[in-house]
């Protein structure tokens, strides 16, 4: 029966979770139950349980983590002031006169905006406000252009900086920076496939992305002045440039970066006359909301993995995993199938804080560390940016439909995101027959 306590422990939080019970307080409550069960059984004294408190205060010091609320500040600042808006409507009218115009425009500021913000619910709510009813109006099909909407949204999971990438970062024991530059390559040629994927929809089914009526066009050309270009497109360029710049060149850490990030998002919004006491405050409880979240799931999480520990749950997943027929091959299959699969049900932190500790020491005894273990982060991130779109919780999915038009249906939504789940699983595949793609840019 002993031996039999970690795998209880670990089939029970996934029950409590998969009922609806809070992710944070599943975790916390397990370990606290399992613990006076270790206690009773003999596998540890009370004594055990002194190292939780220096975990936790070790959570709260980790200057890495600091990022986290800086990145989802700049985001939401960006959001809230409107100057993602002013972005998706200019790139809008540049790409609005081709077949698929509209569709690649979601995909070019999906890019964008994933990069400025690295936050998804701001990039699919801000399209889908702005960009669905124009799709629509001009004869899009429903399918595509949510599809396209949720799948663009999603790219900043993993195109830098991404709070996940940070996240994952921390919990893989490695540089963000080397995690940033590994991920731009893979991110970057999802959003290509992406792009690939509208032209062929409208190539071979132009009717589900037409471009924009002939008697519209001279209107929208006489909107797009250069001024408008200008003042749209290059103020978040040179944001990204300067965090993304100030990380790759060694200049500045990510949090540093994303501080100036923060403040380069106020005076963005200042310069365009929208930084108010509303827009501040809002932001400030967004990203206090977003950011309390994420340390609840880690002190959660610290509390269970000490316990699970201390139940030798750790060695039982260990051996598990590096004893799987085809040691490395095994375990990337083994680790890519349950992130996907639990996509299906939970949210993509609660994966990163449950699964990747368990994962993590498997893949150093078989061998997988330094630039390799890089590798594998951009891996499980890409596939945990699968779990946004996978229904029925895809949240995703959840933030379009919350925007959406009355006649745009749930099931058109869900349909529409299947062909994007194939091409992420796609991309997934490549970086994983190929790691040169993220490697080779780490110095």
């Amino acid at each position: 029966m002993s031996e039999l306590l970690g795998p209880i422990m670990f089939v029970v939080v996934f029950l409590l979770i998969f009922v609806g019970y809070p992710v944070a307080f599943s975790l916390g409550g397990v370990a606290l139950i399992f613990a006076v069960i270790g206690v009773e059984m003999g596998f540890f004294g009370w004594a055990f349980l002194a190292a939780f408190p220096e975990r936790v205060f070790g959570v709260m010091s980790n200057q890495i983590l600091l990022a986290v609320p800086f990145f989802i500040f700049m985001g939401t600042m960006l959001e809230r002031s409107r100057l993602a808006e002013d972005l998706l409507r200019t790139i809008g009218l540049l790409f609005g006169p081709l077949r698929g115009g509209l569709a690649l425009a979601v995909v070019l500021v999906g890019t964008l905006l994933a990069a400025a913000t690295g936050v998804v619910g701001a990039s699919v709510v801000a399209m889908g406000m702005i960009s669905l009813p124009i799709m629509l109006r001009y004869g899009y099909s429903e399918e595509l252009s949510s599809g396209v909407i949720c799948a663009s949204g999603t790219l900043g999971q993993i195109v830098p900086p991404s709070v996940v990438l940070v996240v994952l970062a921390d919990q893989l024991a490695i540089s963000v920076g080397d995690l940033f530059i590994g991920s731009l390559v893979p991110g970057l040629m999802l959003a290509g496939f992406y792009a690939l994927y509208v032209v062929g929809v409208a190539f071979f089914r132009p009717a589900s992305a037409p471009a924009m009526p002939a008697e519209e066009r001279a209107e929208v050309a006489g909107l797009l002045m250069l001024v408008q270009v200008v003042r749209a497109l290059l103020p978040p360029l040179f944001l990204i440039l300067v965090v993304l710049g100030s990380i790759f060149a060694g200049v500045a850490t990510p949090t540093e970066a994303g501080a100036l990030g923060a403040l380069g998002a106020m005076v963005l919004a200042g310069f365009n006359r929208r930084l108010n006491l509303r827009t501040l405050r809002s932001t400030m409880e967004e990203t206090a909301k977003l950011t309390t979240m994420v340390v609840f799931l880690l002190i959660g999480s610290t509390l269970f993995s000490l316990v699970f520990r201390g139940v030798y749950g750790d060695e039982w997943i260990e051996g598990l995993l590096t004893n799987l027929p085809g040691g490395q091959i095994g375990l990337l299959v083994t680790a890519n199938l349950a992130v996907f699969l639990l996509g299906f049900f939970i949210d993509f932190f609660e994966i990163a804080f449950i699964i990747l500790p368990l994962i993590v020491p498997a893949a150093g005894a078989l061998g997988i560390e330094g630039e390799m273990m890089v590798w594998f982060g951009v891996m499980l991130g890409m596939n945990l940016q699968t779990s946004f779109l996978t229904p029925p919780f895809g949240f995703s999915l959840f933030y379009l439909r919350g925007v959406a038009p009355k006649q745009v249906t749930t099931g058109a939504i869900y349909r529409g995101a299947l062909p994007f789940i194939g091409i992420q699983l796609l991309a997934l595949g490549l970086v994983i027959c190929f790691p040169g793609l993220v490697t080779s840019f780490i110095g």
